[in-house]
Order: C-alpha cells, then sequence, then structure tokens
C-alpha cells in the first residue's frame, strides 16, 4: 500500500460551529480523487464528528465502492465501555453503520492507563481476536496515548497484536507530554508496525513560525510545510501507514503530490525537522490537537479546542484586550469560566493536558 491514509475525523464541514454538517459531495469528490491516486487506506472511529463518520463513510465510499477497492479500519469505542457484552453490542453497530461486512483493521481505541484496565475488564482484545478468527476483522491492533513504559506492557502482554497505532510528529518526537520517540521505540523493540496518527498535529505542523517556514522554504521551495510533517513520519523505519485528516481538497491534493511516489527525508533533513520541532515547541502555551474528545461530554458545553487555539494565537502574538472571536465563541457556548472542574475532559485528552488550568488561563486572559 502507498504510505498515505484518509484519516476520517476532520471531514470538510458545511457549517464550522457543527462538527455533524459534513459536506458529502466535497468528502466524496476527495475519495474519488484519493482511490483514483491508488491510495486505499481510510481510517474512522465509533465517536468522530460526534458519530457520523461512520456513516459518511458509508455513503461517500462503501455504497459507491466495490469492497476491495479499499481497506477500512474503525475502532471500538474503549471509553463507552461498562461490561463485556458492550463489545459486540458496538462492533455490530459499527458495522451495520458503515455498511463495510468486514473491517481490514480493528482498533482498541485510545489506549490509556484506565482505559486499558477497561479494556481488560471487558476483554477487549480476546473479542478483537475473536472477531479476527470469524473473518469480520483482518487485523487488530490498538491506538495508544500514554507512556512508553505502558506501552511495553501492553505489548507484552499483548504479543497478538498484529500493529500499533502512535501518535508521531517532529514536535511531539521529544515532548514529555507524549514522547513519540519513545512510544516508537517500544513498539520497534515488539517487532510491530505502526500507523501514524496527528503527523502535523491538529494542524499546528501547517501554521509554524515565520523563522521555521523560511527554514523549510530554503531547503526546498517546491514543498509545502505539511509536506515536512507527513514525510517525516512516513520515513521511520517501521511506519506502515500515516493518516492524514484532510479537511478540504486542497489539502488532498498536497498530500498526494508528495506522496504518491514517496521519497524518504534524508538525514540532513530529520535533523532539520528535528530541530523545528524544539523551536516551535517553545512557542506553543497548550499543545493541544483539537480531536475534540474533551467536548462531547462537557456539562457546560465549553468549545475546549477553540478556547486553546485563541489562547494560543494570542499568546503568539502578544496582543491584548477584548477578542471579538472569543465573544462570538461564548455567545453559544459555555465560557471558558464556566467550567466546574470535573474532570472529565482531562480524563478522555489524548494529550494529557491539564484543561481545568488551562480553561482558568483563558478565562483570565479574555474575560478579566
Amino acid at each position: 500500500m502507498k504510505k498515505l491514509g484518509f484519516g476520517c475525523m476532520r471531514f470538510p464541514l458545511l457549517d464550522e460551529n457543527d462538527v455533524k454538517s459534513i459536506d458529502k459531495p466535497q468528502v466524496e469528490a476527495m475519495f474519488d480523487r484519493f482511490l483514483e491516486q491508488g491510495f486505499t487506506y481510510v481510517d474512522t472511529a465509533y465517536p468522530y464528528h460526534e458519530g457520523e463518520s461512520e456513516r459518511v463513510v458509508k455513503a461517500a465510499l462503501v455504497d459507491r465502492y466495490p469492497r476491495e477497492a479499499y481497506k477500512l479500519a474503525t475502532k471500538l469505542p474503549t471509553f463507552l465501555l461498562k461490561e463485556k457484552e458492550d463489545c459486540a453490542r458496538y462492533f455490530n453497530e459499527q458495522l451495520e453503520k458503515t455498511g463495510a461486512g468486514y473491517f481490514d483493521y480493528y482498533l482498541i481505541h485510545c489506549l490509556t492507563t484506565d482505559l486499558y484496565e477497561m479494556a481488560k475488564k471487558c476483554d477487549a482484545f480476546a473479542f478483537a481476536a475473536a472477531m479476527k478468527a470469524e473473518g469480520k476483522v483482518k487485523e487488530f491492533g490498538f491506538s495508544f496515548h500514554d507512556t512508553p513504559e505502558k506501552l511495553d506492557e501492553i505489548l507484552t502482554a499483548h504479543p497478538e497484536v498484529d500493529f500499533v497505532q502512535l501518535q508521531i510528529n517532529y514536535l511531539d518526537w521529544e515532548a514529555p507530554n507524549v514522547q513519540s520517540r519513545g512510544c516508537y521505540e517500544v513498539a520497534r523493540k515488539h517487532k510491530k508496525e505502526i500507523v501514524v496518527m496527528e503527523p502535523v498535529k491538529g494542524g499546528s505542523l501547517i501554521r509554524v513560525p515565520d523563522e521555521v517556514a523560511a527554514t523549510f522554504k530554503e531547503a526546498d521551495p517546491n514543498r509545502s510545510i505539511a509536506s515536512w510533517a507527513i514525510r517525516f513520519a512516513a520515513s521511520l523505519d517501521g511506519v506502515r501507514m500515516v493518516l492524514s485528516g484532510m479537511s478540504n481538497t486542497e489539502q488532498m491534493e498536497d498530500n498526494l503530490s508528495y506522496m504518491d511516489a514517496f521519497e524518504p527525508l534524508s538525514k540532513a533533513e530529520m535533523d532539520m525537522v528535528l530541530r523545528a520541532g524544539e523551536q516551535i515547541r517553545k512557542t506553543i502555551a497548550i499543545p493541544c490537537t483539537a480531536c475534540e474528545y474533551c467536548v462531547a461530554g462537557c456539562p457546560m458545553h465549553i468549545c475546549i479546542p477553540d478556547y486553546f487555539k485563541l489562547y494560543n494565537e494570542r499568546k503568539q502574538t502578544l496582543s491584548a484586550g477584548k477578542s471579538k472571536a472569543y465573544d462570538e465563541l461564548s455567545a453559544t457556548h459555555g465560557k471558558a469560566s464556566a467550567c466546574v472542574a470535573c474532570g472529565q475532559c482531562e480524563g478522555i485528552c489524548p494529550q494529557h493536558l491539564p484543561i481545568i488550568e488551562n480553561l482558568r488561563l483563558v478565562a483570565e486572559t479574555f474575560e478579566g
């Protein structure tokens, strides 16, 4: 397979304030272009777009192409499990929602220390292995958001998994809250192939500081900023696929342009990109990827990632005073100061961010 996968967490929207308002005609056109160029890997999950992603995959892909034309990955919603029977219930619901008949790749979703305990309680690994034995799953693995030590523990306990999905990008390679390099090295120690998620960290590695952008343009003026991030991940030994959450046709065309005939980064280019990551880390106040896992369960309906984006922009530009964008968002969502510190957001955050404290900083900045 070609190494670029279509991540279905950030489909184009008709209304930027409504994650369910997916632009289906544009998604159809994007799938058409993707498959036309010989790419086949499509990655979705139960919670993406508040449950709509799997349905749109059915309408835009499954119903329009023969089953052998694509490889489909989706994920067991570990954070919704309560008992063993839930594994089969969600799996069957996903088969119905996608209409795919079987899944080429099935993942236990978003394993952290706490969610791994729930996966063990509900026998999620045994369930995935049983679905593989029945032919309803071709390969199974898990996506992971925790420490290298926890990954080593899980892979030691479950050598039967076929692959792992890790957050790897040049910004998080040495970041203490993600530890991309450490997790990558553990996966390779266990001889597992890797699917990479968040290679551009939710868009953070597209909008880089001017001095970093200048370095990339000097190295190759014909390549986009995003290309360095995706090619970095794809250049690592053992990486079978790099997922890109393409949100419009322009992003897709850019990705296809350099992943169709993929060329790995040279050693000098890898070093340059990692130095860029060190520079960028110093400029980002809150390293949020805007995955929105925190939003669905917020009792105060706070648009957490949007507020963090505004806060980061404020810190980078050193501006001050009222924010029209914040006022408009808080008119239809809970204000940052409305946080009741229930902690559900911090429990699900893949980046392990101190969200409650960060919302306090947002409130002080834009409401004070």
